[in-house]
C-alpha cells in the first residue's frame, strides 16, 4: 500500500506542533523506519480537544505516528461535532491513506461513511469510544477503555469507603454529571454506576443526571444547577475528571468543602485529578488510560504482517484514592 498524500507530512508536523513542549511519555510501539516517502499513512478523526485526557490521547497519537516508526499522520480536530468526522473521514478516502483511525463523538451514524472506507478498501480501527453498527465488518477493531466497568469500578469503591468511614447505614444523595449524552463512555459509565446503584435502594438516591459534556466549564454550570435544586447532595459522580474539577469549584463557590461536605468521585485519572484526591478535593478517580497510539500500532504492524487482530482489545485501567495517588503520581505521563 504506502499511499503517501501530497502535503500531508506538513499536516502531520503542524498537528505535532500544537503539542509541543508536552511531557507525555508515548512508549511508542517500534515500527520499521522507512525511507524517503515511504510510510504508512494514518487518518485520525478525534473528538476533539475537550478535556486533559482527550489532550494527553491525542499527544499519544501524535507521539506514536511518525515518520522515524514509519507513519505519516493525518490529524482532524472534529471539535465534537459527527458531521465533522465524517467530513474528514471522506477527506482520508479521497487522499487514499492507507488507516483509518476513528474516536467517534457518538456511537450511532457510522453505517453510511464506514461503508464508503470499506469500498475503497482502507481499514477503519475505532478508538476510545465505539459504534454501532448492523454490519460489525466496518471496522477492523476497537481498543479502548471497559466504560461499564470503570462505572461498575466506582461504586464498587463508594461501598467500601461508606463503609470504611461509618456512613454504610445512610441513605445518599448523588446527583450524576454526565458525558456528552450518547456517547459510549458516557453510556457505559452512566450504565455501571446506575445499575449498581439501582441494586440498592436504600443506600443511594439518584437525585438527577445531567450532560455536562465531558468539560469543565459545562460541569461546573451543571453542578451550579444542582446545587440550587438540591441542598442535600451527598456525593458526586463525574464522568470525567474534568467535569469534576468543575463540579468542585461550583462547590466551593457556595461555602462547601469538596471531599468532605461532598464526596466526589471523577472518571479518566489525569494527573490533575492525582493532585486534587492528595489536595483531599477528589475522593477517587476510575482510570480511563488515554495511551493509545502504541497499541494502535502493534495492531496495524499485525495488519501489515497478515495476522489477525482480536475485534476488542481494552487497556489496563484502575482505581485511585488518597491510599494510593501519591505514590503513582510520579508515575503519570498524562
Amino acid at each position: 500500500m504506502k499511499k503517501l498524500v501530497a502535503g500531508v507530512m506538513a499536516c502531520a508536523l503542524m498537528a505535532g506542533a500544537a503539542f509541543a513542549g508536552g511531557s507525555q511519555d508515548s512508549g511508542a510501539a517500534a515500527a520499521p523506519a522507512d525511507s524517503g516517502n515511504d510510510t504508512i499513512v494514518v487518518g485520525y478523526a478525534q473528538v476533539g480537544a475537550e478535556s486533559d485526557w482527550r489532550t494527553a490521547n491525542t499527544v499519544s497519537f501524535q507521539t506514536t505516528f511518525v515518520p522515524e516508526n514509519g507513519y505519516t499522520l493525518i490529524f482532524n480536530d472534529a471539535q465534537q461535532k459527527q458531521e465533522n468526522q465524517i467530513r474528514a473521514i471522506r477527506d482520508f478516502i479521497q487522499q487514499e491513506v492507507d488507516y483509518i483511525v476513528l474516536a467517534p463523538v457518538v456511537e450511532t451514524g457510522w453505517e453510511t461513511v464506514l461503508s464508503e472506507a470499506k469500498a475503497a478498501g482502507i481499514p477503519v480501527i475505532l478508538s476510545d469510544r465505539e459504534v454501532k453498527v448492523t454490519d460489525e465488518s466496518l471496522y477492523v477493531c476497537w481498543v479502548g477503555g471497559n466504560f461499564v466497568k470503570e462505572g461498575e469500578d466506582a461504586v464498587k469503591w463508594l461501598d467500601a469507603y461508606l463503609e470504611e468511614i461509618g456512613r454504610g447505614d445512610e441513605l445518599m444523595n448523588v446527583v450524576i454529571l454526565q458525558g456528552t449524552i450518547g456517547a459510549s463512555a458516557q453510556v457505559g459509565r452512566t450504565e455501571g454506576v446506575t445499575r449498581l446503584m439501582g441494586e440498592k435502594p436504600e443506600r443511594y438516591n439518584i437525585l438527577a443526571m445531567q450532560t455536562g459534556e465531558f468539560t469543565q466549564s459545562k460541569g461546573q454550570e451543571v453542578m451550579e444547577s444542582f446545587l440550587k435544586a438540591y441542598p442535600d447532595i451527598d456525593i458526586v459522580i463525574a464522568e470525567n475528571d474534568n467535569m469534576g474539577f468543575g463540579a468542585i469549584d461550583a462547590i466551593k463557590a457556595v461555602g462547601k468543602k469538596p471531599g468532605e461536605d461532598i464526596i466526589i468521585i471523577t472518571f479518566d485519572a489525569v494527573r490533575a485529578a492525582f493532585e486534587r484526591i492528595i489536595a483531599g478535593e477528589i475522593n477517587c478517580a476510575v482510570e480511563c488510560n488515554p495511551l493509545h497510539g502504541p497499541r494502535v500500532a502493534e495492531i496495524i504492524q499485525k495488519l501489515e504482517a497478515g495476522e489477525p487482530v482480536e475485534k476488542k482489545q481494552y487497556v489496563d485501567e484502575g482505581v485511585f484514592d488518597i491510599k494510593n495517588a501519591a505514590a503513582e503520581l510520579p508515575n503519570r505521563a498524562y
